[in-house]
């Protein structure tokens, strides 16, 4: 038995099954790109998987070796990468810079940063391995692009031929000349080594005479101002500065390449990772260092804590309370993971929980109170009461105490919401019943959301709650 055939067997063991057929089908048959920046939304959805037991079957695989991760900052308009990590950790950036989209924008973990997964070379060696060997069609497919464009399977050459005029190879050092016509259109001379980029706005009357333009990549000038040209025939002279080869591309700017990039399917954003408990168990230790602060537009909170729990010590003793308690924290902890949730931490009798949208917490926060209902008698006669509250909001990953945490005003207002409830209501925000898929879920247990105005304690405002009977 080889090396790489131990490690799937190791991997059975924690990984769905059905998942790890899938891997070793994948291994054995796809083309070299379908191994490299494997979305893991798409591999549940091209094998009839479910997407929450693929994402934890790669992140088991990725543990013992046989896919690596790889942390890609987006740009939320063109869906290129505009870095790439092995860590999250090597996220330092107030401030990435698209020059293809010819914008700056400041890295949030929901929207601009994917996590996708790539065969180890020593279980399949991939063309992508060596990038400086692409070619440059396959280098925009695999390392230019990322796993959100939902490009053609098959029919990518196709697409690329409506509007790619022509490229060129230049290695270190190297001068290279494209000659072209150009057309009446928007046309954009990009290089997806160095991101450098070129825009050319063609009109006017056409003309016979060959105009001349000349590019030096040198990593250092990435965007220049438009130019003005007129339709007609181009000569480009590039020159390679850089120590990497280069791959220049003349785009026309039209509907085919803007139809291309509209086209965008879903992907595994750090956030999402990141309130996954498969991820928090695994890697515990290999998310953020101790002074970064990373940004995520929209997070739901979830928390809980134990009504009486220290008159429950008092009544029934300390054993009876302990293991009435453990119980209640192994049931927790199911529901939060069975809806795509992460346990952060525990307070005492207390869970803070996060979920990557209301509708799923707003189901984990009704499924807790059916199962604390099914074990509400304790042993001398008394309730086993659970209190539960909800908010979503903006946040700032933290690293805390060595574990991975959060911080802002939005976990404030969720733990002061959770303490106005009572064992028989959950107590949620405005953010959490005006979602739509909340409100469906709601509607489906026939509960009718109850609204309040609150002053909640060092918040200084009041706030709209709702309470779920």
């Amino acid at each position: 038995m080889s090396d790489v055939e131990k490690l799937f067997d190791i991997l059975r063991q924690h990984a769905a099954p059905e998942v790890v057929d899938a891997m070793v089908n994948e291994i054995a048959s796809a083309p070299d790109y379908r191994l490299f920046r494997i979305n893991p939304f798409a591999f549940a959805e091209h094998n009839k998987l479910d997407a929450e037991r693929t994402i934890s079957s790669f992140l088991h695989a990725s543990k013992i070796g046989l896919f690596d991760i790889a942390w890609n900052v987006l740009c939320p308009g063109c869906g290129g990468v505009l870095d790439t990590n092995a860590s999250l950790k090597s996220i330092r950036k107030d401030e990435y810079v698209c020059s293809l989209c010819a914008e700056g924008y400041a890295p949030t973990l929901d929207e601009m940063v994917e996590v996708t997964f790539t065969v180890n070379a020593r279980v399949r060696r991939i063309a992508a391995h060596s990038p400086e060997q692409l070619p440059v069609l396959e280098y925009y497919r695999q390392l230019y692009w990322g796993s959100s464009v939902d490009l053609p399977e098959p029919g990518y050459e196709d697409l690329i031929d409506q509007f790619l005029i022509e490229h060129v190879e230049a290695a270190a050092g190297e001068r290279a000349v494209l000659s072209v016509t150009l057309p009446s259109a928007f046309v954009i001379v990009f290089e997806p080594v160095t991101h450098a980029v070129q825009f050319i706005d063609v009109k006017g009357e056409p003309t016979r005479e060959r105009q001349l333009l000349s590019i030096a990549y040198d990593r250092e000038h990435v965007h220049n101002e438009t130019l003005e040209m007129r339709p007609g025939p181009l000569r480009l002279s590039v020159e390679n500065r850089t120590s990497d080869r280069v791959l220049p591309s003349i785009f026309i700017a039209g509907e085919a390449l803007h139809g291309m990039l509209a086209k965008r399917r879903s992907f595994l954003s750090a956030k999402k990772l990141l309130t996954n408990q498969t991820f928090r168990n695994l890697f515990r230790t290999e998310t953020l260092d101790v002074d970064q602060r990373l940004k995520i537009t929209s997070l739901t909170f979830l928390f809980t804590d134990l009504r009486g729990s220290t008159e429950l010590y008092e009544r029934v003793g300390d054993l009876a309370a302990f293991d009435l308690v453990r119980s209640h924290f192994q049931r927790l902890d199911e529901v939060v993971a069975s809806e795509a949730g992460a346990v952060v931490k525990t307070i005492g009798d207390a869970v803070m929980a996060t979920f990557p949208t209301p509708d799923r917490a707003m189901t984990a926060a009704l499924k807790m109170r059916e199962e604390m209902r099914a074990m509400r008698t304790t042993p001398d006669g008394g309730e086993f009461l659970l209190k539960i509250g909800l908010h979503e909001g903006p946040c700032i990953a933290v690293m805390m105490n060595e574990r991975q945490d959060y911080f802002g005003q939005t976990i404030n207002i969720a733990s002061r919401v959770q303490g106005l409830a009572n064992s028989q209501s959950i107590f949620v925000t405005d953010a959490i019943v005006s979602d739509a898929k909340t409100l469906e879920v709601l509607r489906q247990r026939s509960l009718q959301a109850q609204p309040h105005d609150v002053l909640l304690k060092g918040i200084g405002r009041n706030v709209k709650v709702f309470e779920i009977p």
